[in-house]
């Protein structure tokens, strides 16, 4: 089974890489391109939701309609079911939690490669990152409060943050505060600062495939 992993982060997509490397009887990974959509045929596109849009946007809704992505599988932490749900309606065939094992994922993509829609172990809420890798973790920070201090170095608002990732203000404000707490800042600016030097910043943007780009007038 080929796949693709699909994150602006080379820290993420690597760290799931490393992840899947024992089952690599079971799951080859043949795309690490992180700014464009596949460039060769893959039966499965692992979307990371890490400091990106979540399964319900139009990112994930034109990787679904690329004839190179294969199956979109959306893998994140928020299991919210209407977020699920939208991101089936959106065209993934699967959302996966990051909870799960290196070798339950496996089986799970397996499953979605037969077709099948395999199972969260957990029912909604999020879930707690056990596997992969993310800017900030070898400094104490969770998956989560990376994600917010990435985003707030991409520039976003508390409130763009939680519209991006579906939280309310005060879970932001909560992650914002517990991050600044572990790389021992006070306010905004020296987090940027801080995030910067400890690479949270894109690795590069996300490029369209072609036949979704717009012709010129």
């Amino acid at each position: 089974m080929r796949i693709a992993l699909v994150n602006d982060y080379e820290i993420v997509v690597r760290g799931i890489a490393a992840m899947l490397r024992a089952y690599r009887d079971r799951v080859e990974v043949v795309e690490l391109d992180l700014g464009r959509n596949p460039g060769k045929p893959v039966d499965i596109t692992l979307y990371d939701t890490f400091a990106a849009t979540q399964g319900d946007s139009e990112a994930v809704h034109l990787l679904a309609q690329d004839p190179l992505a294969g199956k979109v599988v959306v893998y994140s932490w928020n299991l919210d079911p209407a977020l699920v749900a939208a991101a089936l309606a959106n065209g993934a065939s699967a959302y996966l939690s990051k909870a799960l094992p290196a070798g339950q994922l496996v089986a799970a993509l397996q499953a979605v490669h037969r077709g099948e829609q395999p199972q969260n172990p957990e029912a909604r809420g999020t879930a707690t990152a056990i596997g992969g890798d993310w800017p900030g973790r070898e400094e104490g920070l969770t998956q989560r409060e990376a994600e917010i201090l990435a985003l707030i170095t991409q520039g976003l608002s508390n409130a763009q943050i939680a519209e991006r990732t579906l939280l309310s203000i005060n879970s932001v404000k909560t992650y914002i505060r517990s991050a600044y707490r572990r790389i021992g800042v006070t306010n905004r600016s020296n987090a940027i600062l801080w995030a910067v030097e400890h690479r949270f910043r894109p690795d590069r943007e996300r490029i369209p495939h072609p036949s979704h780009i717009p012709s010129a007038p």
